[in-house]
């Protein structure tokens, strides 16, 4: 910005005239040549004179002409900028120490690259300037000269005592001063530097340089309104720089001023140094924006400054909050007063933007802490603010909100007074509900409790009773769980309650579970008549119904109400139907039974209940002497379903058929492949001894007694030991004797590893330890059971065999027992508990195409509840995911998100973020970030990744501010996820990088 103004001084002009002043001698040959080369170098043909001067020194025999000749080839040596000019200067010096050239040579050379503007040079030669050999007005040039090559120099310091020589003089005053005043300028120094710029009378000066100076030189003393006039008055007369900076002047002078409206233009117009604002550039006309209510502009002059930490970082950011909040930007306005609060310059600011930020966090949600952690940490920060009741009442319902009852609970236990009664009542409820649904009904039920402890609002009242209920039912503690029901419906406020529709059904359920079938019958029958629309539920409860009815004998109420569930489009026909079939028998109408039977194998041939019905259909058969279709029925069942438990009672069945009709040989060897196929069931015990039988009326024990003492699940003589011990062991199973029972079984497994009850006591031991919870213990028992086949409790072992691997999380040992199960189970449930997990272990072995395989068999199947319906679209959408079929994993994110709850339930709102993302839906996507880290907080990770989605949203909408902040603040939080903050620092460094380039605050490098 500063320029030299040039005085133009001639250089010892008198030195021409020195080279002519002997006229009385006669030029020689060599003094023309000097005088030759005089002239020359008075044109400025320096090469040419300089050529001459040489040839002139080195031939003449005069001193004065050789000592000239050496000074000014070394001049013009300088003046051609030869190398080692200065060298020749000072060979000249030092070569003719007599010559009246002497101190000229150090003024000339000195002035010469003053001149230039080679100013440390200059400052070279001033130095050896013998200064008491100078007249006055050389004496005035030098001490300007010397000063301004100091000043250049930025020695400003020392150039003041020079350029204070010469203040006073007419040539060289006005431009001292005018650096005098310069120096003191750079210095801070304004009173001073106004003090030497009023003396300035040079119009050329005062028009050039002054008015901007001065305007600054106001601006800096708080003289705001003469700083605008004189940068006004300098505009028009400015280059494009100075027009920058006055502009700047100009605008912040009226911000000074409190004139917001009048600095906007002028702010604006600024154009930064070296091209680039910095944070206090923005935050100046974003403050001016905002004082205008113009809330839009000021967030993109704010939304600029990045990584500020200072007090003016501080209220840029809280004022942005505020405009934030006034366009309804609530997750922005959290950042900013997130920051705010982070930062101690203000401690007035500090505390309202923590309060607002708490306030927020209660609101929105907030990713980056526990809500109630925030809450938490305002009320020990600010202790006996008058806000405290509002942030107590906030944190109790923070913990609600957030859906961290379990937190919330722990909360009102120890701050009783956090809270009403009313309110510890409904997170006590909220609380035993959330244990429900992880299962934990004991737990549940304890909440239960204590919200009915407290019961002050009659409608949640209603609904723990109903729970309660429904906990105690889980537990198998039907007595109880029916007098709560009873409670809930005796209610005032149960009508008012979702739950109020389901209670007769419930009822209906528990009188069932009592084996109190009149009074399920009645319930049923209620609701079945209440108008329920969920089809499902309401052609359960005609099961249900039908099956009161049959076990109470009422077999053509049965008949009709399976027929009802028929008439229904729900799950579970074939269950119907073979109960109607099973009703006709007991009716006497056997006939109907054996056609009900024949339609039930042709219309559901894929039924768990199809063994069930061709073992009914043989056995009819039978009764009604249609002997050949029995035993032919009793094929179709023994091979087409060989891991049925009903496969060795066919055969028994087969056996018996032939025993009565005397094909002795032919039941004998029914009998044996029972024994030898199903060995330690109780159908070969039977086959044994019915077969003893048969040995004895063909007289031939003998062959029976060899036969026997090969089998080794059957000793003979140790039968009456056999059951004695097994029978000890039950009887304290049956009595509730845990541990006597366990080693009761134990101990008869060891005498009798293969005997009689074998099976069941395998089965009964592996039940008690897991039922104590030491599942690795009851593992191989289990096991033993499953691998055994063939028996009533195979299904249910080969269950509990996959529960304890999957709850190892053991898919390998787990597969194997997953696919039996899938092939044997009768029971629906297990089959798919089969299927949803092998979905499952197929994932976690990477193998995406029978993963979704299994899918789309758990999705087939009908009434399944929706979270196995959810774990299986998420299984698709990861699998889609895996094999990078986005389109598809789209598609099922979406579904997940219709139905989940939970982390999986995060992990779709999530991936709806992150396609919203992709598809420049910034906005869209944003919302279901700010839903995850409200809904689902405790899920961090997720929340992480959300919040590195929400950076990349708000820099593609041109709010680098929040871009920055919440990357640089999922660094800061989210150090257990690595993967994670490896990307947000990618992000950021990108950021930045680019932001560098017009913000100057702003480091480059991403520090």
């Amino acid at each position: 910005m500063l320029k030299r103004i040039t005085v133009f001084i001639p250089i010892f002009m008198g030195m021409f005239y020195l080279g002519t002043a002997q006229e009385t001698k006669i030029y020689t040959h060599e003094q023309k040549d000097y005088q030759d080369a005089l002239a020359l170098y008075n044109n400025e043909q320096y090469q040419a004179a300089q050529t001459i001067f040489e040839k002139v020194k080195l031939s003449t025999k005069d001193y004065e002409t050789e000592a000239n000749s050496a000074y000014y080839a070394a001049n013009a040596a300088v003046r051609l900028n030869q190398l080692g000019a200065d060298r020749l200067m000072e060979d000249f010096v030092a070569t003719y120490p007599t010559s009246t050239k002497r101190n000229s040579a150090y003024s000339d050379v000195a002035d010469y690259y003053f001149e230039t503007g080679k100013y440390p040079y200059a400052l070279k030669w001033y130095n050896k300037v013998d200064q008491s050999a100078l007249s006055r007005k050389e004496m005035d040039q030098f001490n300007f000269n010397y000063g301004y090559s100091l000043f250049s120099s930025g020695k400003g310091k020392q150039a003041e005592s020079y350029l204070n020589k010469v203040v006073s003089s007419p040539v060289y005053g006005s431009q001292a001063k005018y650096y005098l005043g310069y120096i003191a300028y750079q210095q801070d120094d304004y009173e001073g530097a106004n003090e030497r710029f009023d003396q300035i009378t040079d119009p050329e000066l005062l028009d050039e340089k002054l008015s901007y100076y001065q305007a600054d030189m106001n601006f800096k003393l708080g003289k705001f309104e003469e700083a605008i006039a004189l940068a006004k008055k300098q505009l028009p007369k400015s280059d494009r720089n100075e027009v920058s900076e006055l502009n700047k002047i100009i605008g912040e002078s009226y911000f000074n001023l409190g004139q917001y409206a009048n600095a906007i233009p002028y702010l604006e117009a600024y154009k930064g140094k070296r091209g680039k604002w910095n944070n206090t550039d923005y935050y100046l006309l974003g403050y001016c924006f905002y004082k205008q209510g113009d809330f839009a502009n000021a967030i993109q002059q704010f939304n600029k400054i990045i990584g500020g930490t200072n007090s003016v970082s501080q209220n840029a950011y809280y004022h942005l909050a505020e405009c934030y909040l006034k366009l309804d930007k609530k997750q922005e306005a959290l950042n900013a007063f997130r920051n705010a609060s982070q930062m101690d310059f203000s401690q007035e600011i500090q505390k309202d933007a923590y309060l607002n930020y708490a306030r927020l966090s209660y609101e929105i949600g907030n990713a980056y802490e526990p809500v109630p952690k925030v809450i938490l940490d305002y009320l020990e920060k600010y202790p006996n603010d008058a806000h405290t009741q509002e942030m107590q009442g906030l944190l109790v319902d923070s913990y609600i909100t957030s859906k961290n009852f379990e937190g919330a609970m722990e909360l009102l236990e120890k701050n009783k007074n956090y809270a009403s009664k009313t309110t510890y009542q409904k997170v006590a409820f909220y609380r035993g509900v959330e244990l429900f649904i992880d299962g934990d009904y004991a737990a549940a039920h304890e909440n239960f409790s204590k919200s009915l402890s407290s019961a002050q609002d009659a409608l949640f009242k209603a609904r723990a009773n109903y729970w309660n209920a429904e906990s105690l039912y889980v537990m198998n503690r039907f007595d109880e769980a029916l007098s709560n029901f009873k409670d809930f419906k005796e209610n005032s406020n149960a009508s008012l309650t979702e739950e109020s529709k389901d209670v007769d059904y419930n009822l209906g359920y528990t009188y069932f579970k009592l084996k109190d079938y009149t009074n399920a019958i009645t319930y049923f029958d209620a609701f079945s008549k209440s108008g329920v629309t969920d089809q499902d539920k309401l052609n359960d409860a005609y099961l249900r119904l039908g099956d009161s009815y049959f076990v109470t004998s009422k077999y053509w109420p049965a008949i009709e109400t399976y027929n009802k569930s028929l008439a229904l489009t729900g799950p579970e026909k074939d269950y119907a139907a073979f109960q109607k079939a099973l009703s006709y028998g007991f009716v006497g109408k056997s006939e109907s039974k054996i056609e009900e039977l024949d339609k039930f194998v042709s219309k559901y041939p894929k039924s768990t209940l199809k063994d069930d019905a061709l073992f009914e259909l043989g056995n009819s058969y039978i009764s009604a002497g249609q002997e050949n279709k029995g035993l032919i029925t009793y094929d179709r069942l023994i091979e087409g379903y060989k891991g049925s438990s009903l496969v060795p009672q066919a055969i028994m069945r087969q056996g018996l058929v032939h025993y009565n009709a005397n094909r002795n040989e032919k039941a004998l060897e029914e009998f044996k492949q029972v024994v030898r196929d199903f060995p330690n069931t109780q159908e070969a015990i039977q086959a044994v001894a019915t077969a003893k039988l048969v040995y004895v009326d063909l007289g031939r024990v003998d062959e029976y007694a060899a036969w026997v003492r090969d089998l080794d699940f059957v000793e003979v003589t140790d039968t009456e030991l056999d059951n004695a011990s097994f029978e000890s062991a039950d009887k304290q199973h049956m009595e509730g004797n845990t541990n006597a029972a366990i080693r009761g079984y134990e101990s008869y497994l060891k005498q009798f590893p293969n005997g009689m009850h074998a099976v069941k006591a395998n089965f009964n031991l592996a039940q008690l330890y897991f039922a104590k919870d030491e599942r690795d213990k009851a593992l191989p028992y289990f096991k033993k059971v499953a691998d055994l086949g063939g028996s009533e409790y195979t299904e249910q072992a080969l269950t509990r065999v996959c529960e304890i691997y999957i709850g190892k999380n053991d898919y390998n040992n787990a597969l194997p027992y997953l696919q039996r199960l899938e092939e044997q189970a009768d029971i629906q449930q297990n089959r798919t508990f089969a299927q949803s997990n092998l979905m499952k272990g197929y994932y976690e072995q990477g193998n995406y195409a029978q993963t979704l395989a299994y899918a789309q068999k758990v999705l087939a199947t009908s009434s399944i509840d929706d979270r196995i319906r959810s774990d299986a679209h998420i299984m698709i959408a990861r699998s889609a995911v895996q094999t990078n079929d986005m389109a598809k994993a789209e598609t099922a994110y979406a579904e997940v998100l219709k139905i989940a709850s939970g982390e999986t339930a995060a992990e779709a709102l999530y991936y709806d973020a992150y396609f919203k993302n992709e598809a420049g839906k910034h906005e869209a996507s944003n919302t279901s970030v700010q839903k995850l880290a409200k809904d689902f907080s405790s899920y961090k990770e997720w929340g992480g990744k959300g919040l590195v989605l929400m950076a990349k949203n708000f820099y593609a909408l041109d709010d680098a501010y929040q871009a920055t902040y919440i990357l640089e603040s999922v660094i800061t939080n989210f150090s257990q996820y690595p993967e994670i903050v490896a990307e947000a620092k990618g992000e950021l460094a990108i950021i930045k990088s680019k932001e560098a380039q017009r913000n100057s605050s702003v480091d480059p490098n991403g520090n």
